[in-house]
């Protein structure tokens, strides 16, 4: 049964080791949005079919769901045109083949977990130029600029693509456990970038180890983040970006219980 919060309380389209389909059935009941799961996208049959969409799409209205759409992890949309170009293509293509489902967001990842962005001024100028220019083209395929959430990433600081907020409408996508792992503040960043936020990725980390239960999060900490998304009347999605059913439970259980316990 789905909790009633304030936000939209989502997971991810892989809790059950089956397509995206099965587990988006067996979820609709429990949450409010679900993020699709398109990590990896080669070809067009790597996506999901017209058929499935209009599943998903039926899935929707007729439980209240919303989407996600997690664009591929291996994006390089702020590289040379070189590798840009084909990024820039793949990532419409999602666009394009999703967009009928009306997606609350799709979550992008600027650069794959193998690109660094450069930290010489002149550089990461040209950088952000380059990104700009790729979400600049995204945002007419999704619609609206921000229905694009760009997500905090480990390998490198936020700080490098947050004046990207001050030349386009993009949201942002906050990943808490990405932000612990690279022992930034995830309390102060929440709290300085909510306003723009519009999915939020909350997961647990153990010695580096990402996306586990939230049963593996400090309960100060946990409870500080719940803290700040109710005072702050945080509208937006929540997502439990975990992939195994036993984390999934356990997470929707403690975010729900810490929930209630502050309203």
């Amino acid at each position: 049964m789905k909790p009633r919060l304030m936000f939209r309380l989502g997971t991810t389209s892989y809790i059950f080791p089956a397509d995206i389909l099965p587990n988006v059935m067996r979820l609709a009941t429990a949450v409010d949005d679900i993020e699709l799961v398109l990590f990896e996208v080669d070809d067009r049959s790597s996506l999901p079919s017209r058929t499935t969409v209009a599943q998903l799409r039926a899935l929707a209205a007729r439980h209240g769901l919303t989407y996600t759409v997690h664009l591929p992890l291996d994006l390089q949309l702020a590289a040379d045109d070189r590798l840009r170009q084909p990024s820039l293509e793949k990532a419409c293509s999602v666009i394009r083949s999703t967009k009928v489902l009306d997606p609350w967001a799709y979550v992008v990842h600027l650069e794959g977990a193998e690109t660094h962005p450069p930290n010489e001024p002149r550089e990461h100028a040209e950088w952000l130029n380059r990104a700009t220019r790729s979400l600049v083209v995204m945002a007419e395929e999704a619609g609206s600029a921000d229905r694009l959430a760009v997500e905090n990433m480990e390998h490198y600081s936020p700080r490098l693509f947050l004046p990207l907020l001050d030349r386009l409408s993009v949201s942002l996508c906050i990943d808490i456990g990405h932000l612990l792992n690279r022992r930034d503040d995830p309390l102060a960043y929440l709290e300085a970038h909510l306003p723009r936020t519009r999915v939020i990725h909350l997961h647990g980390s153990l010695n580096g180890r990402d996306h586990r239960g939230l049963d593996e999060m400090d309960d100060d900490l946990l409870a500080s983040l719940v803290d700040v998304i109710v005072s702050r009347h945080y509208r937006g999605v929540v997502t439990l970006e975990v992939f195994s059913e036993q984390d999934f439970l356990s997470s929707w259980d403690r975010i729900c219980r810490f929930f209630k316990e502050r309203t």
